[in-house]
This record gives structure tokens, sequence and C-alpha cells, in this order.
């Protein structure tokens, strides 16, 4: 029974939110709700962001894009989440930035994912009443250019995650709780001319989710967090000479870091165990094993990666059109997918909204839609 809770919290986690399934890498993480794409615009363009950031919800992509943004934003985004399961879930994202002349630009957000509601059984099966189930995470990020062309930026999060009451076992199950860190940079070249209009490319790198494992129960076992590592590209032009018709290109390729190791005991007993997120962001690098029920079969490098891209197409920033498609190895979480959104400007006012289309039948992902309204003052 030792491991019945952390068994009990991973299947909560994972069934209800079900970001990757049981085998893929981030199997071995906790609250994989801190993945969670929080805005409509990049959930439109294949979950894409880490270089384009140049809004509130830079405080997830990437906080060095905060040092490019000279205006405050308030901005929500809400979903429905898992809609396919008809549970109740949902996801709700508030972020803001705050512009401080000549000192750089801060934001601040609150995450909430709330699991709805569950029954306590005990360990006879008996019904014990019933709880509600949620995480949260709250923090504050910082950005700061150094040049005209480079940006630095971090952030940090206080993370609080409640699956379950009660006891099972004799294990006590509490909620986790963490303190995680991000680190980012931003690279933005000045317009340049291809042919006769204007272009620009940047590039953009983020480490996200750094910080100490969480712990549910009153055992040793701890499980890390979803460390992030995102790198990203985007290249946008005019498609006229005056620059009303834009059309934006990005790529995102993001690798978990986060590692089981084997471990044998002075009693002779061997298990697997997760590795802290500082060690394992060293020893991620290569190639990992894990049994799919009927071999062992080992995850390469490469197809650790996810990749995602997006297009973005503006009218005279009034109006944008957007698509995308992320991908991740069958090993190695298997989500595939196409992305459909679009956007309105007027005045200060943002709406955006997007629309995730699975490539297969009866996915818990299938008809995700995201809304996101923003202010700009």
């Amino acid at each position: 029974m030792k491991q019945a809770v952390i068994k009990l919290s991973g299947l909560l986690i994972m069934t209800l939110i079900s970001v990757l399934p049981m085998h893929a890498q981030v199997g071995i993480t906790a609250v994989p709700f801190l993945q969670i794409e929080p805005d409509s615009r990049a959930g439109g363009m294949g979950n894409t962001g880490v270089a384009i950031a140049d809004d509130a919800s830079a405080i997830f992509w990437n906080p060095a894009g905060l040092g490019f943004q000279t205006s405050n934003q308030v901005s929500l985004t809400h979903a429905n989440w898992l809609p396919a399961f008809n549970a109740d879930l949902y996801y709700d994202y508030l972020s803001g930035t705050m512009y401080v002349e000549n000192v750089g630009t801060f934001g601040g957000h609150i995450t909430y994912l709330n699991l709805g509601e569950q029954v306590r059984m005990d360990e006879t099966g008996l019904d014990r009443g019933r709880f509600s189930s949620f995480e949260i995470s709250a923090g504050i990020s910082y950005g700061k250019n150094l040049s005209d062309n480079f940006a630095l930026g971090t952030g940090i999060r206080f993370v609080y995650s409640s699956l379950a009451d009660g006891s099972v076992g004799g294990q006590d199950i509490n909620p986790g709780s963490s303190i995680g860190v991000d680190l980012g940079a931003l690279y933005r070249t000045d317009p340049f001319l291809v042919g006769t209009r204007e272009a620009t490319f940047s590039l953009g790198l983020n480490l996200a989710n750094v910080g100490p494992r969480m712990q549910y129960t009153d055992n040793s076992q701890k499980d890390p967090l979803p460390a992030t590592l995102r790198f990203g590209l985007a290249y946008k032009m005019d498609l006229d000479h005056r620059g009303i018709n834009t059309l934006t290109f990005s790529n995102d390729i993001t690798k978990i870091m986060a590692r089981s190791e084997r471990v044998e005991r002075a009693n002779g007993d061997v298990s697997f165990e997760s590795m802290s997120t500082l060690k394992a962001l060293y020893r991620s690098w290569g190639s990992y094993e894990r049994f799919d029920g009927q071999q062992n079969l080992t995850v390469g490098f490469i197809d650790q990666l996810m990749f995602g891209f997006g297009l973005e197409y503006w009218y005279d920033q009034l109006f944008a059109l957007r698509a995308g498609y992320y991908y991740e190895h069958p090993d190695n979480g298997n989500r595939e997918f196409l992305t459909l959104g679009a956007g309105l400007r007027y005045n200060i006012f943002g709406f955006d909204f997007s629309y995730l289309v699975t490539l297969e039948d009866d996915h818990p992902l299938a008809n995700t839609l995201r809304l996101s309204v923003s202010v700009k003052f």
C-alpha cells in the first residue's frame, strides 16, 4: 500500500487533465496543469509563443518578452477542460503587466484548474462522502531589455495542489505545494527588408518550473515539477508596402526536463524514483527506457521533443486569423492535433479564441475551446 496515494494522485491528474498519457516522460511529474497553454492566441498557433511573447501571456511563454513591452495589460482566459468527459472541469488564467520606466516590466498571474467533485472511498469500497479537487498557482515575473534587440526575464510562482484528502493504507493524504522558477531570454532583430517589404526575426529560450519536488503523503516519495525547456523562433513579414497585412510564422520545440532513476536499497529492494529537478537538468539529455506493457522501448532524444508550428495573419492590427499544428512522438505523449483561432482588437480591448482539432476519434482534448479577453492601457 505504500504507493497507493501516489497512484491515486497520479491517476486523478492524468485521467482528468490528460495532458499526456501515463507512459510519456512527463508521467513522472506532478502538477502537469502548469503546462497547459494559457492564452487563446498561442492556442490557435499550435501552442507556440516563446519567440513572440509580446503580451501578458509572456509570463508563461517567456518572461524576457516583458522587457520589450512598455504598456500595461490585463488578460483573462477561460476554457472548459476536457469537454469530451462532460465532467465540469475548467481552467482559468488571469495575468497582468505593468511597465515602470527605466526599471522594466513586471507581470503577475493566477492559474486555476478545477478538477471537480470526487467520491471519497475507504479501502473496503464504501462511500465516505465527497470532496473537491483543484490546483492553483500564483506568481510574479520581471523582464528587462538590455539593448534594443535583447532582453532577459525571470519569474517565480507558488504552486498548490489539492487532489484528495483523508488517508489510504495508513498514509495521510495532504495537499502538495512547491515553488517554481522561470528563466528566459529573447532576441529580436531590427526590421530588415525582404525585397521591398519589412520583416523581423526573433529567437526565444525559456526554462520554466525549476523547483523542489512535491510531496502528497507522509512517506518519503516526492514528485518533481514539470520543468520545461522551450526554444522558439518567429518570423514576421509585411505582405504589402504599408504594413497593413502581416504574416507571422512561429515554431516552438519543447522538452520535459524530468527523469527517474534506479535506486537500490540496503535491504536489496529496487525501485525507480524521480530525480531532483536540478539533477534532471543535466541527466535528461540522453535516451531513456520505458515498458509499454509488452516490451522495453528506448526513447531517443529527438523522440522526446514536442513540436509546435503556427501561422498568424493580421489585417491592420484589427483582425487576426490563426492556424497551427502540434506533434509529439507516439512513445512520448502521442498528442497530434491542428489548431484554429481568430482575434479582434478594438481600441484598448482584445478578444481571442482558439479551437483544437484532434486527429483521432474520442481524444480527451477534442473540441477544446479557449476564450480570452484583454485590456491594454
